[in-house]
């Protein structure tokens, strides 16, 4: 199966414009991948996603604003 549509619903008929979105974000995945295997380990932060990446300090699911 293609991996653009394994993130689709079962069944389910894509349009052609959601073919490419899936396509899209299936390329935005790979890039970030490679940023991410770049980058030097962190040593004593936080496990995952950068925390701040959104402007707040997101932990758990939850967002604080500083």
């Amino acid at each position: 199966m293609n991996t653009m549509i394994e993130h689709a619903a079962p069944g389910k008929k894509l349009s052609p414009a959601a073919k490419r979105a899936l396509e899209e974000a299936a390329e935005r995945r790979k890039a970030q991948e490679k940023l991410d295997a770049n980058r030097p380990p962190e040593t004593a932060g936080p496990k995952g996603a950068e925390p701040t990446r959104f402007g707040d300090w997101e932990r758990g699911g939850i967002a604080y604003d500083f």
